[in-house]
């Protein structure tokens, strides 16, 4: 820390050093001491005054409520001053009251008032909720109990003289206890939020509330003397507040129920017991009591309020478990429990479990806010379809249950799914489902989602499921090769037809079977990038052209690539003119190098080629072909595949053949 920046609390640590001597001094023999200590209780005041207005000229933040703290504690040493310049020479009774000194002091409290209130506008923390406002208002209740009790001794000696001299011996106690119930309800409203300066203020408070009680009793008892104890209460009241203005802003997060706020509202409700309890034996001002008395109403008041709050978070609490937070849907909790009871009581019910086709796309297209968007609408209409005694869950992700009774099932199934669809400009979401009915084909709850969710893979496998992004995008690009060559429609068609009845021949998985038919489709998609002049050649092909010709399988993979649904078909078109042997191209491969999918899709359009008419040539006849392709077994064509084409064909013909 720079010396100018450690100069003010520099300047605080003198004057509390100044309060230590002066101390010393008047509860030892003032006149033993050096002449000028007679100053320190003036000097510690003006510079109290100078270290408040150091923080407001040099700091900018709370500026304004600063300034206006100088002013209360300038106002209160112009008064001391002016008090010993004007009645320090003068005997008591000459000394005129109320004088322009009282008018001073009672510019204090004014000045300070503001001055708490703008540091109060400062620092609420953030939104002050209705019960730590009452937190607040019990803990200026009590204060002011408490502290209208402390002061009632010197009510009683401020009654006398004449008006004006009442009214200011009553404005000292009254303006007291308004601003220590101010710095009360303010600490019991922030909390932490209040942070030490409200503290120190506070203590600052207390210590002026407390020398001005016992100054008024003393000067009702004619008991006060200049140069006690007593007097140097007034200047550690001011030095408190100056060096609150320097304590660091505390800055950081607050609690919506703050600990500090919790325990003011506890420690009015002990000062409120204890004057209620002392009125009963010693008899206070009634001013006391009205005010404990509303300060425990408002304990009672709170008692309630926690109480409902508790049971709201509580609620709250139970409901947030048992409920999916984007969509506001039952989730998977709600639903086990709802599926052990239905198991416990017997109670036939129909659980479909729903997971949604093309939402990835969807997300990928729009973005996720735009997903979560469109899960909330689904929600709503799903939730809406299912008629009670049913529900509809959300379970995660993109996938939904619906449980309803047996009866009716199928209707509400029906209108679940049409509320789980919505299709748009570049988008189709809709919903593969999976359906158990409970308890009759599972034995355990845990067991019933399982058996949907094998069942729901099933039927999207059976739909489609990805298939059906490869689809659009086969459609697509077979579209593109047929305005290039019109004729090739019929050609695809018989081919893919034939690839996937072989390939299903061979026991491919779904997924599989769906890429050799895209395959089959798709095997001659590089041809868009050969010439025309080349493509629809009258003449043979010299060797350059072969050598174009047969870059069309890598030309189909790159284009297939650019797919991401076709990516697990791009190398089976790009090996569909390999051979067994490894003559074919454009990479050599042999054997089981060659991918499956590739190998059955060569020889299916072999056969094609061979039992269509050709310009050069007449078409095979069908044993003429199958002939043809035996004599290539283990050659050009994978064996394996070849008996399993023939076994198709024979299916297809009815007959039964052997290879």
């Amino acid at each position: 820390m720079t010396v100018a920046r450690r100069a003010p609390h520099l300047l605080l640590a003198a004057l509390a050093a100044a309060v230590l001597a002066l101390a010393l001094r008047n509860v030892t023999d003032p006149g033993a001491w050096p002449g000028w200590t007679a100053y320190l209780y003036n000097a510690i005041e003006i510079g109290a005054v100078a270290a408040c207005a150091w923080r407001a000229l040099a700091v900018p933040v709370e500026r304004a409520a600063w300034w206006w703290m100088t002013a209360a504690l300038a106002a209160y040493a112009a008064g001391d001053l002016y008090w010993v310049v004007a009645f320090e020479p003068l005997a008591p009774a000459d000394i005129p009251y109320p004088s322009v000194a009282d008018a001073l002091y009672l510019a204090f409290f004014l000045c300070a008032y503001v001055a708490i209130v703008l540091l109060a506008r400062g620092r609420r923390g953030g939104r002050v909720t209705g019960l730590q406002w009452l937190d607040g208002a019990i803990a200026a209740l009590a204060t002011g109990a408490v502290a209208t009790a402390a002061i009632h001794p010197a009510l009683s000696g401020s009654t006398r003289g004449g008006a004006l001299v009442v009214a200011t011996n009553l404005a000292y106690p009254i303006a007291d206890v308004l601003l220590l119930g101010l710095i009360a309800a303010l600490i019991g409203a922030f909390g932490r939020a209040a942070s030490a300066t409200w503290l120190i203020i506070a203590l600052g408070l207390v210590v002026s509330a407390i020398a001005d009680t016992v100054y008024l009793v003393q000067v009702a008892d004619g008991t006060y003397a200049i140069d006690g104890l007593l007097d140097v209460t007034w200047p550690l009241a001011l030095l408190a507040l100056a060096a609150a203005a320097w304590v660091p802003r505390a800055i950081g997060r607050r609690r919506e129920h703050d600990r500090l706020g919790v325990l003011a509202a506890a420690v009015a409700g002990v000062a409120t017991v204890g004057v209620l309890v002392a009125d009963h034996f010693v008899g206070l001002p009634a001013g006391s009591v009205l005010l404990a008395a509303a300060a425990a109403i408002g304990l009672l008041v709170r008692l309630a309020l926690v109480s409902q709050m508790n049971r709201r978070m509580l609620d709250a609490s139970e409901r947030d478990a048992h409920t999916d937070a984007l969509t506001g849907l039952a989730n998977r909790r709600e639903l086990m429990a709802a599926l052990e009871w239905s198991r416990e009581q017997r109670w036939p019910m129909t659980l479909a479990l729903y997971d949604l086709d093309g939402f990835k796309a969807y997300n990928d297209r729009f973005g996720h806010p735009a997903g979560d968007v469109l899960l909330c609408r689904l929600a709503e209409r799903l939730d809406a379809a299912v008629p009670a005694p049913g529900r509809a869950y959300r379970i995660g992700g993109d996938e939904f249950c619906v449980l309803t009774p047996v009866d009716g099932a199928d209707a509400v199934l029906a209108a679940a799914d049409a509320a789980l669809r919505e299709r748009g400009e570049g988008f189709d979401v809709h919903a593969s489902r999976g359906v158990v009915r409970v308890p009759d084909e599972v034995r355990a709850t845990g067991h019933a989602l399982t058996l949907a969710d094998q069942r729901m893979y099933a039927a999207k496998r059976g739909r489609g499921g990805r298939a059906s992004a490869i689809a659009q995008t086969r459609d697509v690009l077979l579209r593109a090769v047929e305005e290039r060559n019109p004729d090739l429609s019929g050609h695809v068609d018989d081919v893919a037809d034939l690839a996937v009845d072989v390939a299903r021949h061979m026991m491919l998985a779904p997924d599989e079977v769906e890429h050799v038919r895209a395959a089959a489709v798709l095997h001659d998609v590089g041809k868009l990038a050969i010439p025309d002049a080349i493509l629809h050649k009258p003449a043979p092909l010299d060797p350059d052209e072969w050598a174009f010709m047969h870059r069309h399988t890598i030309v189909g993979e790159r284009i297939l690539l650019a797919a991401p649904a076709l990516v697990p078909v791009a190398p089976i078109v790009r090996a569909s003119h390999e051979r067994w042997d490894g003559g074919g191209y454009p990479d050599g491969l042999a054997g089981d190098e060659i991918p499956l999918g590739a190998r059955i899709v060569a020889l299916c359009d072999a056969w094609d080629a061979m039992t269509t008419d050709r310009p050069y040539r007449a078409a095979l006849s069908a044993d003429e072909a199958l002939a043809e392709i035996e004599r290539c077994s283990g050659t050009q064509f994978d064996p394996a595949v070849v008996r399993a084409f023939v076994a198709v064909i024979a299916e297809r013909r009815g007959t039964t053949l052997a290879v």
